[in-house]
């Protein structure tokens, strides 16, 4: 297994299932070792699920669907990219894999969802029923670099980057992708939508990120990994 691919964030896995329509879920998984991830016919592995993530800690597993002895879990990588896409198929902000039950722990339960509306530059977290508990204005895409919207990802993890100016509110990273564009920021980040705070946190403003002020940035924070994210238009 080791001579397959790590789905990880910077990967484009060909193989994987683009972007599956799901319910928000209740609970999340971890894994205690690698995992083998299979396309639609769940006949060869395209890739590896690692147990630890870029970070070092146990990587969150989002299930989607069970069918017997097989789970439909949500994956950090990219199936392709924008620049390899098209208007009628067009790449997707999500991507999914199946992997066997077996190979799944449970992590714990997660007690709530971010909704986030980019028309309304809102980001709304609520209970694990849909109910509105704190909503917030953010800021979200340019034009140029939108943010994907008719998606569903998760809060896939937590942590500070002084190298990218976050050394006091922690990035939230999402397991969604840019679908505009590669690398709508520059460099090698896998085209990564995330969620961080921003001294200037209002408009149509960001490289497809979506940027918080210092009040909402604590409230995401305090959201256990695995939170679903929805995000609208």
């Amino acid at each position: 297994m080791s001579r397959l691919p790590a789905a990880d964030y910077r990967a484009v896995i060909p193989g994987l299932i683009a972007e599956p329509s799901s319910a928000p879920w209740s609970s999340v998984f971890q894994l205690q070792a690698d995992a083998p991830l299979f396309g639609s016919d769940r006949a060869v592995p395209v890739a590896r699920f690692e147990a630890r993530d870029f970070l070092g800690e146990p990587s969150v597993v989002v299930r989607v669907a069970v069918d017997g002895p097989w789970s439909l879990v949500l994956v950090p990588s990219r199936q392709v990219l924008p620049s390899q896409s098209s208007a009628t198929h067009p790449a997707p902000a999500q991507s999914a894999g199946w992997l066997p039950t077996s190979a799944l722990t449970p992590r714990g339960a997660v007690k709530n969802r971010i909704v986030i509306s980019v028309s309304a530059q809102s980001l709304t977290i609520t209970d694990a029923a849909g109910r509105p508990e704190q909503t917030f204005s953010v800021g979200v895409g340019a034009a140029g670099t939108p943010t994907p919207i008719g998606v569903t990802g998760y809060l896939e993890a937590q942590y500070l980057d002084p190298a990218q100016g976050q050394s006091v509110h922690r990035i939230q990273l999402t397991s969604l992708h840019a679908t505009a564009a590669d690398e709508p920021y520059g460099g090698a980040d896998g085209g990564l939508i995330g969620i961080h705070y921003e001294a200037v946190s209002s408009g149509a403003v960001s490289h497809g990120c979506v940027r918080l002020g210092a009040q909402a940035i604590a409230a995401v924070d305090a959201l256990a990994l695995g939170t679903p994210i929805v995000i609208a238009a």
